[in-house]
């Protein structure tokens, strides 16, 4: 089985679990107004299909009355090019057409009765004109079965692109008149029925894309609410939690980016609601740490001012322990407080890390040894030099800090080892124990304000929990981190790293509230 292992500081930035926060269960207005982001992607749909539909109609539309005109000018041009044919035929047999004749070839000729026929000589004298009035063209035939020139003014339109013209070509080449299709009333050659075609078709068109606009909206309405709905279960568990509810979770799994978002959410909750409950226990912890002492005096005070106890040595110690470790305590609070702002200069100075910490550590043998433990200093650095640029005071305390840590948790008769390794950047400080271990999952917590795994323990122990979090501070005012392993029922090691050459820090600081 091997040790958990989680490194803190420098390289591995971590905010504090307690860190101040605002008041989650105040209550707010929401006097906001508008449409909803559903309502939004719903139009959006809506919008984007209607210009999407109309965009496609209009280019059909005029594809397609292209496409169209194109069909009736081909059409027209093959019923005229059979009309020219079979007037040459009759010209050839017969050297003239009479008036009868062209009237039959036009009966018979053209599909519908809104086509114009009209048939030119070759001198360009009109002989046949479907727009002359039908007793003009009977009055014409009588008496003689050739055609005459008329003095009536045909309709036929002029413009080449409402009309379509054709020669009429014996086999021998010669051109001997020439037939004009149009339609009546219309400058596109289009017949009733063609018009008739081309209008149903564009109904056809518009009530499609109706349909096509409808069905748009519904499915954009479909898909807004499906995507929206992730949505307003995150925002409506928000609003339980600001609300007070810190058990709501949304309960979003998948592997879409509003799911991850959910499970995210989730755990922000879980972490939030973990952080709260840990602030409570702070508040209640250190209310116990300042009154425990703060109860402890007063009651020893009015004792001897009622005559209960006598004001003797005795008595007036147990009242100057008890304000020394208030005093204590309160100094506790003091440098973790100065050091998150840091508001503690650095004195900095070059220091012998291997000759330093062994003072330390002869300084706390006696402590050790009326603890019954047993404390040891190694050096390791094999003869390298272990100079560093730090301030001595607070690398004393964060030593220490870990020294005590080492103590209370270690039984009696344990072992506590202080070592100084070097490395070719770093000088590292050790503090080994054989304690009693820190669990896995407290490793990531271990350097929070006030955390203790066992706040009875520690309690009885002396101590507000804060040591390992100045510590952490302090190293990382070095530009230094610290590291930690650790197995239950084996022991405990920190490493403090602390580079050779420190940077200068910032000229303003930045203080955290």
């Amino acid at each position: 089985m091997f040790p958990a292992r989680v490194e803190i500081g420098q390289k591995h930035k971590q905010q504090d679990e307690a860190s101040s926060r605002a008041s989650w269960n105040t209550p707010r207005s929401d006097t906001r107004s508008g449409m909803s982001y559903a309502t939004r992607m719903a139009s959006s749909f809506a919008l984007t299909s209607v210009m999407t539909v109309l965009v496609l109609v209009g280019v059909v539309a005029v594809v397609w009355s292209g496409v169209f005109s194109d069909y009736t000018r081909a059409n027209m041009t093959d019923i005229a090019q059979s009309t020219a044919q079979r007037l040459a035929q009759e010209y050839e047999l017969n050297g003239a057409w009479s008036t009868s004749y062209l009237a039959s070839v036009a009966d018979s000729t053209l599909s519908s009765d809104d086509i114009g026929l009209q048939v030119v000589d070759a001198e360009g004298t009109i002989l046949y004109d479907d727009s002359w009035p039908a007793a003009a063209m009977v009055g014409s035939t009588q008496g003689s079965s050739e055609p005459s020139s008329h003095s009536l003014i045909s309709s036929a339109p002029t413009d080449a692109a409402a009309s379509v013209t054709r020669d009429i070509t014996l086999t021998d080449g010669a051109v001997v008149g020439q037939v004009r299709l149009w339609v009546f009333g219309s400058d596109a050659l289009l017949s009733k029925a063609d018009t008739a075609f081309r209008d149903r078709t564009f109904n056809a068109m518009f009530l499609a894309s109706i349909i096509a606009v409808a069905i748009s909206v519904i499915i954009g309405i479909l898909v807004s609410r499906m995507l929206t709905n992730p949505l307003r279960r995150i925002t409506g568990t928000a609003k339980q939690i600001r609300d007070g509810d810190l058990s709501a979770r949304t309960g979003l799994k998948g592997d879409d980016e509003i799911d991850r978002l959910g499970e995210t959410f989730d755990e922000m909750a879980t972490s939030l609601e973990k952080d709260l409950k840990h602030e409570r226990r702070i508040t209640s912890d250190v209310a116990h740490e300042l009154r425990t002492p703060l109860m402890a005096m007063l009651a020893t005070v009015e004792a001897m001012q009622d005559g209960v106890l006598p004001a003797d040595d005795e008595h007036l110690e147990t009242v100057a322990s008890e304000t020394r470790r208030l005093s204590r305590l309160v100094q506790q609070m003091l440098d973790l407080s100065r050091m998150e702002n840091r508001t503690a200069p650095l004195k900095l100075e070059q220091i012998d890390t291997v000759r330093f910490v062994r003072r330390i550590v002869d300084s706390q043998q006696q402590l050790f040894s009326d603890h019954d433990l047993r404390l040891r200093f190694s050096d390791d650095t094999q003869g390298r030099p272990s100079d560093i640029e730090a301030d001595p005071d607070m690398v004393t305390q964060a030593v220490v800090n870990l020294m005590s840590n080492a103590m209370r948790y270690t039984p009696e008769g344990g072992w506590v080892v202080v070592s100084v390794r070097t490395s070719r950047r770093n000088v590292q400080i050790i503090v080994s124990d054989t304690g009693i271990g820190i669990a896995k999952e407290d490793l990531s917590r271990i350097f929070g304000r006030f955390w203790r795994a066992d706040a009875s323990r520690a309690r009885e122990a002396g101590g507000l929990g804060v040591g390992l979090s100045v510590t952490k501070q302090i190293v990382e005012r070095h530009h230094g981190y610290i590291s930690v392993e650790s197995e239950l029922g084996k022991g405990t090691t920190f490493t403090i790293h602390l580079p050779r050459e420190h940077t200068a820090e910032p000229s303003s600081s930045t203080i955290e509230h």
